[in-house]
């Protein structure tokens, strides 16, 4: 029998945090092929969640100041749609707080914190613990949902979860190559130096010692990426570049055109931020720099791109959890240059 229910799917917090539903959200399409899936995210997560290939409708969280107030708005825009279920990826007291006033029949949530009292199905996650990478918990909450309505899990899509058309990259890379005269067989190394999240990141000055000991075989160009809030920043590595190829591109039309750009680069390095779990969902060959703190390790925050596609970096044992002074960049330069760039 076909399942026809109107499922919402809320990741209303951070860009990466977003990104890593997305294998939850291809399991769910892939499993439940005719239902119908919508995702609450907000206004800025928005253009993404509109070409996300699992999802028949994103609905933006009008989030307003103060858990009452944005509840009853979300509530008032949920009521009319009259969905089925809710499985919400991450619990907050104001979305709690709106599926339970809308009157959703199914609702399940991490069994976690005061807005779990509004859900009827819970999941005990602890996910405090970090133990496992953050996309996994999100799969286990639509692993539940399913066991609930009796549907048998299909098998977990493999990346890339995000992708465009070949010929529509290529021809933006080229345009790209031209306007910065930057060679056909050179790699492009993409160097996001933005903070971005919560977790701590590397200094410029680190960015650029790194940046200046990658070694590549037939040669390579930096791209030193940066969004609308990081350009001084990025204005700032560039000038600490004296010798090095490299160009700016600033994200000035939207995530999904930055998307599209990071489709053709051939590393993409950065901290824990959104744009690199854009790389991951992409299935870009990455590298990346973590703290060891337990909330935002590199095992939480893993990337959903394959294994062998993903290098990480954090302070080593007997450093600060923070200390991000403490990884050694040369040989993290090193390791970059012999996996990706020979």
């Amino acid at each position: 029998m076909k399942f026809k229910q109107k499922i919402l799917v809320i990741r209303n917090d951070k860009l990466g945090d977003f990104m890593l539903a997305w294998p939850a959200l291809a399991l769910l399409r892939a499993s439940l092929p005719d239902a119908n899936i919508a995702v609450l995210v907000p206004a800025y997560t928005a253009p993404l969640a509109e070409i996300c290939p699992f999802v028949d409708e994103a609905i933006i969280d009008p989030k307003f100041k103060g858990d009452l107030r944005s509840g009853l708005a979300l509530a008032k825009l949920l009521k009319p749609k009259k969905f089925d279920a809710v499985i919400t990826l991450f619990s907050r007291f104001d979305t709690g707080l709106a599926v339970w006033s809308a009157a959703i029949p199914y609702r399940l949530a991490p069994a976690t914190k005061l807005a779990q009292v509004f859900y009827n199905h819970r999941l005990k996650q602890r996910r405090s613990e970090s133990a496992k990478p953050e996309y996994e918990y999100n799969l286990d909450l639509v692993k539940a949902f399913l066991l609930d309505h009796r549907s048998q899990p299909a098998p977990l899509p493999q990346p890339p979860y995000l992708h465009f058309h070949e010929t529509e990259v290529s021809t933006l890379e080229s345009e790209f190559r031209n306007t910065h005269r930057i060679p056909g067989a050179s790699r492009l190394v993409f160097v996001h130096a933005g903070h971005g999240g919560s977790a701590s990141n590397l200094s410029l000055e680190q960015y650029a010692e790194l940046t200046r000991h990658l070694q590549s075989r037939n040669g390579h160009h930096v791209v030193l990426t940066a969004g609308p809030d990081e350009e001084s920043r990025t204005q700032a590595l560039s000038g600490l570049l004296t010798g090095v190829p490299h160009c700016l591109y600033s994200s000035r039309e939207g995530l999904v055109k930055f998307a599209k750009h990071l489709q053709f680069c051939d590393v993409f390095i950065s901290g824990s931020t959104g744009p690199l779990h854009i790389a991951g969902a992409l299935n870009c060959r990455t590298a990346a720099f973590y703290p060891r703190r337990r909330s935002s390790t590199a095992l939480r925050w893993q990337t959903v791109n394959a294994a062998d596609r993903r290098l990480v970096f954090m302070p080593p044992m007997g450093s600060g959890a923070s200390d991000m002074l403490a990884i050694d960049i040369l040989s993290a330069a090193a390791e970059i240059s012999d996996k990706y760039l020979q």
